[in-house]
């Protein structure tokens, strides 16, 4: 199910003498589709026309997003959505004014390609005061549809063939196929789940030590960390400084979840770091910290020669963000600080209200220390592994959570784990417990 890289050996298809055309990629849910799943089987073949391959060998090498196909199966079956990350709450009434103020007074022609300049000049403030770093708004940021399109553009930007991109796993699902699509080769070091409850999720200094040579061109650091919701520690981001700078590697940081922090944690920007000033990417975007997902505004901030060669593939991937919507970014940078320490009791509230609801019904809960999302083992339910069990969940009880194997190069890894995302409001949560309760008594669990 998940969008990750091949093995070599499992990607060559016998040839095809038969007329019959062969099956698409698309040809089917990747929920359902046992050949596409998680790409470790082998590779679905294009469609042929007279010999001739029509597709990119890439294409074959991941399968459509796992998290956007949960939310398609949560609507076809009526269930609750708890795999997408996106809230079913309103965004701040400032930024929506904001954006219609935008639309009324006509923004609506092509703003710079690289981005509005009142938008990049509140970036460049708002990195001063959080990260203590002084950018350049009109040299160094580029404004990207989403930080996803800000990842995949700066990918293509800095990867040639034969490269490697390091990735800790569980990962979000994007970075995989990016690295596949930009011709680079992904390289994973695991991320494992806490010993003891409350614990952190750990990586193997050792391990990653060894995922860095002469052919490392960046690692990619996601924290707060999605889908485990780990927050690297400023311990743990140094010793990857070191690696970066021993290694000439360059870290491209996905900070999209930045303020959404519990329980005292601190969130450590890699660029702050000394030494890493010049080798550093910080993608970012205004999708969770202001409940506008579906607004498509990120941004990529990056020294000067970086940024031009963002810009460049950036222009001709989509020209440029939506224009209105950056009007109203720029107003939703200038938020006081108490909007985002009461963005991260909110969402602590939410966390603290699913995470008993999912002991409740059966589920072994990694608590989050950051993001909005709550990884768990689902080794009490009687599945051999997660597709069958959230395959189960959506249809028979109503619930829609994320196959944790769609977080992994190899699905064995994830087969015990699903993802839930508790940015929804309370009574979403309320509904989803309701529904969960069930799972208890259908599989005879003791009470906790």
């Amino acid at each position: 199910m998940a969008q990750r890289t091949v093995p070599k050996n499992a990607r060559k298809s016998p040839a095809r003498t038969s007329q019959k055309p062969s099956r698409s990629v698309t040809s089917q849910s990747p929920l359902l589709a046992k050949e596409a799943r998680n790409g470790a089987t082998r590779a679905v073949s294009a469609p042929a026309v007279s010999g001739k391959q029509f597709l990119s060998d890439k294409v074959g090498r991941f399968t459509e997003s796992v998290i956007r196909e949960m939310t398609r199966q949560a609507m076809l079956h009526g269930a609750v959505n708890l795999a997408q990350g996106f809230p079913d709450f309103a965004a701040p009434a400032e930024i929506k004014q904001a954006a219609q103020q935008a639309v009324a007074a006509d923004v609506n022609q092509y703003a710079i390609t690289w981005g509005a300049k009142n938008l990049r000049n509140a970036i460049a403030r708002q990195m001063g005061v959080w990260q203590g770093i002084t950018v350049d708004p009109e040299k160094e940021i580029t404004v990207c549809c989403g930080s996803t399109e800000a990842m995949i553009s700066t990918l293509l930007a800095v990867c040639n063939t034969g490269d490697e991109v390091v990735i800790f796993e569980p990962f979000y699902e994007n970075y995989g196929p990016d690295s596949v699509l930009s011709g680079a080769k992904p390289k994973f070091v695991k991320l494992r789940p806490p010993a003891t409850d409350g614990g952190e999720w750990m990586f193997d200094e050792k391990e990653l030590r060894r995922a860095f040579d002469k052919h490392t061109k960046a690692i990619i650091l996601n924290t707060p960390n999605n889908p485990t919701g780990k927050v690297f520690t400023r311990e743990e981001l140094e010793l990857i400084r070191d690696l970066c700078v021993e290694f000439d590697v360059l870290a491209i940081t996905d900070e999209i979840y930045e303020h959404i922090l519990y329980d005292g944690t601190e969130h450590v920007s890699m660029v702050s770091l000394e030494g890493m000033r010049e080798r550093t990417v910080t993608i970012n975007g205004m999708s969770k910290t202001y409940s506008v997902t579906g607004w498509r505004v990120g941004w990529a901030v990056a020294p000067e020669q970086i940024t031009n060669a963002i810009r460049k593939v950036h222009d001709f991937l989509t020209v440029g963000a939506p224009a209105p919507l950056q009007e109203a970014g720029a107003a939703a940078l200038s938020m006081p600080a108490e909007y985002y320490a009461k963005l991260a009791g909110a969402y602590s509230g939410r966390r603290d209200h699913l995470m008993p609801a999912l002991t409740a019904a059966g589920f072994k809960c990694f608590r989050p220390r950051g993001a909005y999302y709550v990884m768990t083992d689902i080794s009490a339910f009687a599945f051999k592994e997660d597709v069958s069990f959230a395959k189960y969940l959506v249809q028979e009880i109503g619930v829609a959570c994320v196959p944790g194997s769609s977080f992994y190069r190899d699905p064995r890894d994830g087969a015990k784990q699903v993802r839930f995302a508790f940015c929804k409001k309370p009574e979403t949560l309320d509904e989803a417990g309701r529904r969960l309760a069930k799972l208890r008594l259908r599989f005879g669990i003791a009470e906790p």
